[in-house]
């Protein structure tokens, strides 16, 4: 494969500034706007029901809408014809029976109640609260794992580059109001270790290029590095993009957010891996003595 030569340092104050604009947006729009939670974080009630042909998911919205059901997701699940009703009423014996009424009364399709069930705001909070501190904990395993295969440096620059990830993800979700619940979670720790994987691999090519490239500065080590493994970061996030587009479009609506957010977080991962967690490196001054010590001088034998 051919090694390119594209000069990605060179702009990597304008780098810093594009993604200090992103992040400075995604934190301004998560303190005003905050995030869409869904009922999983939130609190409130889920009804199963199966229809015996497809329906049009938009008209059981406006259905249940009409007849004062607020704050309603309708989705798929697991087949066209099973549907979920989450609504943020609070939680009846005979909720579901209603429900069933209500759709039963205005369609031509037979519906039938598979399960109704409740999620306490408790809950969501105890959700809320560990799903957070489940992101601190990966952040902080990878920490110490770059730290040990690598050096501290390199440890900084990975975490502070997916830390750019998950807040801009988030962001993404605040600022274009999109339901945030437990798939979405899932889909941000799995966006932590896919930019993870690509950020390792340009470090450990880094890491490489110090040991053999005596007579180079840092910064045109860095640029010769990520050239290097630009076609395969480029193949990865590439055929994973085209994956998570067929589940966008076509998976339906049970895995449509979580879909977005990989979608996201892997553009994201795949621009922070070529350009934000190199020029990190760079920030920190990291230099070939970091990671190949200085031969030690050989004592001379003292003669009396």
């Amino acid at each position: 494969m051919k090694v390119t030569n594209i000069p990605f340092m060179a702009l990597r104050k304008m780098i810093a500034a594009f993604s200090l604009l992103l992040i400075l947006a995604s934190i301004g729009s998560l303190a005003v706007k905050g995030l869409q939670f869904g009922l999983d974080f939130t609190g409130g009630t889920l009804v199963e029901v199966a229809y015996e042909e497809a329906p049009q998911l938009d008209d059981i919205r406006t259905l249940l809408a009409e007849n004062g059901y607020d704050d309603v997701v309708v989705q798929n699940f697991g087949s066209p014809t099973d549907v979920v009703v989450r609504m943020a009423n609070s939680y009846t014996a005979t909720l579901g029976d209603e429900v069933i009424a209500t759709l039963q009364n205005e369609g031509e399709t037979a519906v039938s109640l598979q399960r109704s069930e409740f999620v306490g705001a408790q809950v969501g909070e105890e959700l809320r609260e560990q799903g957070g501190l489940g992101m601190l904990l990966a952040l902080l395993i990878v920490m110490l794992y770059v730290a040990v295969r690598f050096q501290f440096k390199f440890s900084l620059a990975s975490v502070a580059a997916l830390a750019h990830d998950v807040i801009i993800t988030l962001g993404f979700f605040s600022l274009f109001e999109v339901e945030f619940d437990l798939t979405v979670l899932a889909a941000l720790l799995a966006v932590v270790g896919y930019s993870l994987n690509d950020t390792i691999v340009v470090c450990d090519r880094i890491r490489e290029n110090f040991r053999i490239m005596r007579e180079i500065e840092p910064v045109d080590l860095v640029n010769v590095s990520i050239n290097q493994t630009l076609g395969r970061t480029l193949i990865t996030s590439l055929t994973t993009i085209f994956v998570l587009m067929v589940l966008f479009f076509a998976g339906g609506e049970a895995i449509h957010n979580f879909s977005m957010a990989l979608l996201v977080g892997v553009i994201i991962g795949t621009y922070s891996s070529v350009f934000v967690a190199a020029n990190l490196l760079l920030a920190l001054d990291v230099k070939r003595e970091d990671l190949v010590p200085e031969p030690k001088e050989e004592l001379e034998d003292e003669l009396p």
